[in-house]
């Protein structure tokens, strides 16, 4: 077939997408504590290469220890993990999928679980008292640091074989929080005017570039908004891709929200969900400035809803989440013309808190499961994965508390 999903897409002379469907990041958390990619990984992306999609993106790959978003992130300080590395790349591609790592650092939203101690542009805490603290404002040298590290995760992705890596400036994280005026209430270079707030960002794509080279595909994902009264807004976003454009992004991922604004695990408009993708007007609103490709991500959960988003000229890959954690194999079934709709697992408990926790840990348990070379189980059950989750999380706070 050769309609609009199963297109190639060059993104630069060493990089070519077989198709327009992209895996999108979802945190895994499968690491040990040494923050290694692991034999769970290589077994996750290999069924996950398997399952027909262009592009697999990673979960968070975190760029300083205390900053990741999860206990069980992949850390990289140095070159000590390039083996496995190479491994996880190899697995991903070896039947044709192209494999992006996301970089990122959690900042004010690095839960307690992993330090009391979260540093941020500013002093500015995330609104869920208990799980977050009061984060410590970056002094320039740490930002300068922080740039770097970013550059060298980048190199490392490079040198393993990867096919490109991901900026994460979206969901709240780092470079989010660098870019919201309600995050980022710095008096220096780093904060104020919009030109100041991208600074960071922009550092880190050219530091990035200049750590690889011309045809490794350096590529960022963006909030079209982080749906909060004075902060980071359509017309900002639009800016900051533009900006990205300049400085020779290979493509844009287009997402929304934060932990306190959930944007991107479904928190919109009744009109939206229905036309499916959540950030497709931001998306033809960005196309109207913005030429390099552009892909996004959420709420897509049919054939005919990918297509019609194509035919806009505003997407030039679907990105899809969480139906990829209860079908591995959903992208070779829409890209042969499948059209059932995609399914994703009913977790609501009725409390906000436990809903979003609930969330992410019913994903990673069939995430696990696919690392262990088992499918995906829908019907595992949530009261029970809810409080053997929150017991571990207990034990990690309390170890980290008192130790």
């Amino acid at each position: 077939m050769t309609d609009a999903l199963n297109e190639p897409l060059r993104l630069t002379d060493d990089v070519t997408l077989p198709n327009r469907i992209g895996k999108a990041a979802m945190s895994e958390n499968l690491c040990g504590t040494d923050g290694a990619p692991n034999e769970a990984l290589v077994g996750l992306y290999e069924r996950w290469g398997r399952g027909g999609a262009g592009m697999l993106i990673t979960g968070n790959v975190i760029v300083h220890r205390d900053g990741r978003t999860e206990p069980h992130n992949v850390v990289i300080e140095n070159d000590v993990h390039l083996p496995a590395l190479r491994r996880w790349a190899e697995a991903a591609q070896a039947h044709g999928s192209k494999l992006f790592m996301q970089i990122n650092h959690a900042g004010r939203q690095t839960m307690r679980a992993v330090t009391w101690e979260p540093v941020a542009p500013s002093a500015v805490a995330v609104k869920r008292p208990g799980v977050f603290s009061v984060p410590r404002p970056l002094e320039e040298r740490e930002i300068e640091d922080l740039i770097e590290r970013y550059a060298f995760a980048a190199s490392q992705a490079h040198a393993a074989g990867f096919a490109g890596a991901q900026i994460h400036g979206a969901h709240g994280y780092l470079v989010s929080q660098f870019l919201s005026p309600l995050t980022n209430l710095r008096e220096d270079r780093w904060g104020g005017s919009l030109d100041n707030r991208m600074r960071f960002v922009l550092e880190i794509a050219r530091a990035m570039r200049k750590a690889t080279s011309p045809t490794f595909a350096i590529t960022a994902k963006l909030n079209s908004a982080d749906f909060q009264r004075g902060g980071f807004s359509p017309e900002d976003s639009v800016r900051v891709a533009q900006a990205l454009e300049a400085e020779g992004l290979d493509l844009l991922e287009i997402s929304g929200g934060s932990y306190e604004k959930p944007a991107m695990m479904g928190a919109a408009r009744e009109s939206t969900k229905k036309r499916e993708a959540y950030f497709l007007e931001y998306a033809e609103t960005m196309r109207e400035t913005v030429k390099m490709p552009l892909m996004v991500t959420g709420g897509f959960r049919s054939r005919a809803g990918m297509l019609g988003a194509r035919r806009t000229g505003a997407v030039d890959v679907v990105g899809i989440a969480r139906p990829f954690a209860v079908d591995p194999d959903l992208a070779k079934k829409v890209l042969g013309g499948d059209d059932t709709p995609l399914e994703q697992g009913d977790t609501a408990v009725g409390v906000r808190l436990f809903d979003d926790l609930l969330n992410l840990w019913w994903y990673q348990e069939q995430m696990k499961r696919m690392s262990r070379g088992e499918e995906p189980e829908v019907g595992i059950g949530k009261f029970g994965m809810l409080a053997r989750n929150l017991g571990d999380v207990t034990k990690n706070v309390l170890a980290r508390r008192f130790s």
